[in-house]
């Protein structure tokens, strides 16, 4: 852990930048949980674009120690495999997830139950990527 004061960094984001939604929710909850609105990252794109600089911005700018917000686990990652990749990362940089709301509102790694939580979330993620991977195998094994 570094020596600066833990910090909560927030990162919201909505799929569509067309003006039919609103980052507003988001952003209030952030305030709500005690996030500075000057450490909200923002991102007005569909999840599963790769080309998310609020996210990137946001990742390259927290620090061990802080703790990353989000409102729900879907703002995050552009899928499973990309959620618990990204989650994993955090952790061995020291890096705590709080999720605010939604089904993985149970979801705080600063804590034991919120790591216990996630962490079998990550070995459903993992066990489904094992079922993909054998299925890929047994498909080229059967290919001519």
């Amino acid at each position: 852990m570094s020596s600066r004061a833990a910090m909560l960094i927030g990162y919201v984001r909505v799929s569509k930048s067309d003006g039919t939604q609103t980052l507003a929710l988001q952003r209030d909850a952030m305030l709500a949980t005690g996030v500075d609105p000057a450490r909200i990252y923002e991102d007005l794109a569909s999840g599963r674009r790769d080309d998310r600089p609020g996210l990137a911005a946001c990742l390259k700018a927290i620090q061990p120690g802080n703790t990353l917000v989000v409102w729900k686990l879907d703002r995050l990652g552009r899928d499973l495999r990309h959620l618990v990749n990204t989650v994993e990362d955090l952790r061995t940089r020291g890096i705590g997830l709080k999720v605010l709301t939604g089904a993985g509102a149970q979801i705080d790694t600063t804590s034991a139950n919120g790591r216990l939580a996630f962490g079998i979330f990550a070995a459903f993620a993992d066990y489904a990527k094992r079922v993909v991977m054998r299925s890929d195998d047994a498909g080229i094994q059967a290919w001519p």
